[in-house]
């Protein structure tokens, strides 16, 4: 296997059905797969796709006559393993010798290549079944050349890794040798297409298959975007607005011209709000090396206009204003039986409120991109998780057509949905533009990364409860009050949508006769964006808590109570329960199973040892999760000593998504989730005072040390099955990690942990 590379559609073409005649195959974004040298096609509907209609990439599968298969890639690789994932679903059904498997990855451009955005955990989701079938249309084609070649019956060819072979008379042929032959045969049609078995998958749910980029990454080869390197390359650092809305209103650039390596400083106008994907504005100074820039930017003078809106914005005041939101009524988006009727009845009333601040994504790699303008053209090269979207932005900032916008996508060093808003490609093609051309790379510091993030939304979850006697909830209020993404992208956003409640809030599938769900108005002042696993983390914080508070009230098993309130396996429509949104999904063809749910609660109770006698300080917690159509279930323990310091020496996460692409990219993913979950409920947090985020770097906004990790991850995957939908990864391991610590915390020490970070809450004097 070959480390990814950058290609273009014609060099592909050139190099797969030209110079070496062979068979291009892919699938074009009207939903086809067809030859490229015979142009045959056949039309793939709506409903071949799990989920209803989805955006079909025009995705590339090569057999050069040497035999060599080349498989383009269209998401981009943020550590996810997609590049090696989507690779292995075509090569498997192929059947291709997985050495012999050369990656590239496509430039951004939707429209040859559909809906590129890595967000979501939705690459695999939606992709797995034509991926299939892009391999198996191959497969099935250079079956039929090998048969035309031996003028025998395609019924008895058989390919088998990367060779065809006639049965009745053990014939051998490489792939090499037929395709060019096969790609002048027309393209079976979708009734035609004959899958693998699951049983039968080389590649496929596996455990052995690493990244196909893992040794380059480790040994220090692989490409991101701050590692881009042009002749003549100019670096450029930039002073933004410290608060939303800011502007320039005067500036002097003596002083850092006379630092050595400055070419230029260039004032870059402020775009109106919202701010969406648009940068910030500023000052920028260019230089001939990052250092010289960042040396250049602390010479500047520069006095800044503030807005008046965003001006003033303080954590702690806006988290009292959430707090009075969340208190009162707002908008109902569930309401089943009369949960105000049922309040009024006698009974155990519990209430409680869970708060969690702006976290940042903090990726290994800031945010960084080269560009370098023509006459009507751009070239970017750029780690961006949109790549469409850094197209029509940069277009739109330079006064050009998209499709003179060429997109090159590196690898990215961390994202978490950062990447997704490519406010630094647009940065990098107005500094090229201004510098006549010339390439140019901007670079966010730390300090830049935290202060301009777009960052998760602050968030005040107000539950209650009503009790009977036995210890039953005969009613729930779930009250939400945070501000929404859309803030970011319209103006006067301020309820969260549908996609936003609907993650762990408004859908849970509790056996409740009365439960009611609102969300309440909460303006924004900072930008707001995606973040991993997204208001699922609030949501299922405070939702997983509030059932353990329950237990604890009822005196029963935090375990037994959480798998009684979701009642006996049973398949859920989601819309009965209110939840109507459809983050990237058909909700009617993604029910919610209460048996997959109840079986990962299930399985991490067990594998952690639920019950079993712990030493004195020492604690289990708890918490269940759906999301991104995959169940996730944590059972941390927690130890706590005489002096209120946490250590958490095991967590155990068990984990169902259906089928598994790769199993080895899973537990990675699950892991990092188990890092970062503990990292963001412990120490994570960004704070504003006057409108300024207080925190510049990691010394102050804290990422999990080693010490703080925990000291054990055990991950239990469900044995797969492929007659369901397939679940995301990449998110759904992060939501049940808070809550189950907070929970372990209580088991081991009496307190209740309701607000986010945990940092001091626990210690002594």
């Amino acid at each position: 296997m070959k480390a990814p590379t950058q290609i273009t559609r014609r060099a592909l073409l050139q190099q797969s059905a030209g110079a070496c005649a062979g068979l291009v195959l892919y699938l074009r974004t009207s939903g086809a797969i067809g030859a490229d040298a015979t142009s045959a096609e056949v039309k793939y509907g709506a409903d071949a796709f799990p989920g209803g209609v989805v955006d079909n990439p025009l995705v590339f599968v090569a057999v050069a006559e040497d035999g060599g298969v080349t498989v383009t890639v269209h998401r981009p690789e943020m550590g996810q393993g997609v590049r090696t994932s989507l690779a292995i679903v075509i090569a498997d059904e192929l059947e291709a010798d997985w050495g012999r498997v050369r990656v590239v990855q496509a430039p951004g451009d939707q429209a040859r290549f559909g809906n590129q955005d890595t967000d979501g955990s939705r690459s695999m989701r939606h992709f797995f079944e034509p991926m299939r079938r892009v391999g198996a249309a191959a497969r099935a084609m250079l079956e039929a050349a090998a048969a035309s070649r031996w003028q025998v019956a395609v019924s008895e060819v058989t390919a088998r890794n990367h060779e065809l072979i006639h049965t009745r008379s053990n014939r051998r042929i490489g792939y090499g040798a037929v395709a060019k032959r096969a790609a002048r045969l027309r393209v079976p049609a979708l009734a035609d297409l004959r899958l693998k078995d699951p049983r039968d998958f080389r590649y496929i749910g596996k455990a052995s298959t690493h990244l196909i980029d893992g040794v380059d990454i480790t040994e220090g080869r692989a490409l991101y975007s701050i590692d881009t390197i042009l002749d003549d390359l100019l670096h450029a650092v930039i002073a933004r607005p410290p608060t939303l809305g800011g502007k320039v209103l005067k500036y002097d650039a003596s002083a850092a011209l006379q630092v050595p390596g400055v070419v230029k400083v260039v004032a870059l106008p402020s775009t109106p709000l919202p701010a969406m994907f648009n940068p910030l504005g500023g000052v920028a100074v260019v230089a001939t090396n990052t250092w010289a820039g960042i040396k250049g930017r602390e010479a500047l003078q520069i006095d800044w206009a503030v807005d008046a809106a965003h001006g003033s914005y303080d954590s702690e005041v806006y988290k009292a204003a959430l707090e009075t939101a969340a208190r009162r009524p707002a908008k109902v988006v569930r309401s089943d039986g009369d949960a105000a009727k049922a309040f009024a009845t006698s009974g155990q009333h519990v209430t409680a409120e869970y708060y969690l601040p702006h976290l940042a994504h903090a990726s290994m790699e800031p945010p960084a991109a080269t560009a370098k303008v023509g006459a009507n053209s751009c070239e970017v090269w750029a780690g961006v998780q949109s790549p469409q979207a850094t197209r029509e932005i940069v277009a739109q900032h330079l006064g050009i057509n998209a499709a003179n916008v060429k997109v090159n996508v590196t690898l990215l060093g961390g994202a978490f949905g950062r990447k997704s808003m490519p406010d630094f490609a647009a940065e990098a093609a107005l500094l090229s533009k201004a510098m006549d051309g010339k390439p140019v790379k901007v670079t966010w510091t730390r300090e830049d990364d935290l202060r301009h993030d777009y960052f998760h939304t602050v968030s005040l979850e107000h539950l209650e409860a009503m009790l009977d006697a036995s210890g039953k909830p005969q009613a729930w209020l779930h009250r939400s009050a945070a501000a929404p993404i859309g803030a970011t992208f319209a103006p006067n956003e301020t309820i969260q949508s549908a996609d936003e409640y609907g993650m762990s809030a408004v859908g849970m599938p509790f056996q409740i006769p009365n439960f009611r769900m609102e969300v309440a108005a909460a303006p924004a002042h900072c930008r707001i964006g995606w973040f991993r696993s997204v208001s699922n983390i609030p949501h299922a914080f405070a939702t997983q808590s509030f059932v353990a508070e329950l237990a604890a009230a009822a005196h029963r098993d935090p375990k037994e109570y959480l798998l009684e309130l979701i009642g006996p396996p049973r398949v859920i429509d989601p819309a009965k329960l209110g939840d109507t949104s459809n983050y990237g999904e058909s909700p009617k063809l993604y029910p919610v199973d209460t048996g997959r749910w109840r079986g990962v609660i299930e399985l991490a109770a067990r594998e952690a040892g639920w019950g079993r006698q712990l030493p004195a300080g020492h604690g289990l917690g708890i918490a269940a999760t759906y999301s991104f159509v995959s169940y996730a279930a944590a059972v941390v323990e927690v130890a706590v000593d005489e002096r209120g310091r946490l250590t958490v020496p095991r967590v155990d996460l068990a984990f169902d998504c259906g089928p598994q692409i790769n199993q080895e990219r899973i537990r990675s993913q699950l892991e990092g989730a188990c890092v970062m979950g503990i990292g963001l409920a412990t120490v994570g947090e960004i704070s504003f005072s006057d409108g300024r985020v207080e925190q510049s770097n990691f010394h102050d906004f804290r990422v999990a040390r080693m010490n703080e990790a925990p000291r054990e991850i055990h991950i239990h995957l469900v044995p797969q099955r492929f007659d369901i939908p397939l679940g995301g990864v990449g998110e759904p391991g992060l939501p049940p990690i808070a809550p189950a610590l907070c929970n372990a915390i209580f088991a081991a020490t009496g307190k209740r942990i309701r607000r986010l970070p945990i940092r001091e809450q626990l210690q002594r004097s």
